[in-house]
């Protein structure tokens, strides 16, 4: 069984981007395996891909889970640039380091990082796509409950327990675990207290308009001539049903599929099903 390496990539002006990597190609044959690359949402970071990558490197894929810029272990943006442009172009560079073209699996910011990859792109770089519980007409209201549950903690907690009842809370579908360990992937501990692992500048950097960046990623995904999956979480706030309605209305060759026990954080909600139909649609 493969295991993850953590690995340095370089995105756009140098800047470093951490990420796991299983089954680097090495070797006669080794470069034969075709490569999955797994963008993360925003105030996430690669390890909520830790499960659904090793499954998909346990079926022989290259497999690449980033840390976007501004999260995780991945460098600041230098002047607060988290632009979704700037965010495409990071990957853009990591597939062309990687040498051939790529399936995409993002989760809400990095879904639609992806659409603008996979756009400008083109097959030649990007062959699948998987949308994870997003689609470029998202609900305001679902995005607004994120914006404030990542506001509301930009001072740290007091301790993991602190962390793990506010994430309960903001998550009240999931069972809560048991232990408090696993929210070290996501906090580090400073001067006593400890804070999500993101660049808090990522909430305050001035962004485009929204309208027109809903009609730019739109047009986007019409254009697409690739495979597409999009995934929605049935407890989703994020992406309604008229949403999904919509959104496959416009982009007909993309294929659905509902997790019934998922919000918007579908992976780590039920991750044995959404790996399940992740490997089908990437193995087809």
């Amino acid at each position: 069984m493969s295991t993850a390496q953590t690995v340095e990539l370089t995105g756009v002006d140098g800047i470093t981007l951490v990420a796991d990597e299983w089954n680097r190609p090495e070797g006669p044959g080794g470069s034969e395996r075709p490569t999955i690359l797994m963008l993360h949402g925003g105030g996430q970071n690669r390890f909520s891909w830790k499960n659904t990558g090793q499954i998909l490197a346990d079926q022989g894929f290259h497999v690449l889970a980033l840390d976007s810029r501004g999260h995780g272990d991945s460098d600041r943006a230098p002047g607060a640039d988290y632009a979704l442009e700037t965010m495409a172009n990071d990957v853009l560079r990591i597939i062309d380091s990687i040498g051939r073209p790529v399936t995409l699996i993002g989760a809400s910011m990095g879904g639609l990082t992806g659409i603008l990859v996979a756009s400008l792109g083109g097959s030649a770089k990007v062959t699948k796509l998987v949308l994870v519980d997003v689609v470029p007409r998202f609900e305001k209201s679902g995005s607004a409950r994120i914006r404030d549950f990542m506001f509301g903690h930009v001072d740290g907690f007091d301790s993991l327990e602190d962390a793990a009842e506010a994430v309960a809370a903001y998550l009240p579908h999931r069972t809560k675990p048991r232990s408090t360990e696993g929210l070290k992937k996501n906090l580090r501990l400073r001067d006593g207290r400890w804070y999500w692992h993101w660049d808090p500048a990522f909430l305050t950097a001035p962004g485009d308009d929204p309208f027109q960046r809903t009609e730019k990623l739109e047009e986007a995904a019409i254009g697409l001539q690739i495979p597409l999956l999009l995934i929605r979480g049935k407890l989703s706030d994020v992406v309604s049903a008229d949403g999904v309605k919509d959104f496959l209305a416009k982009v007909p060759q993309a294929e659905f599929v509902e997790l019934g026990e998922a919000g918007h954080t579908a992976a780590g909600d039920d991750n044995d099903a959404f790996s399940e139909v992740v490997v089908a649609f990437v193995t087809r």
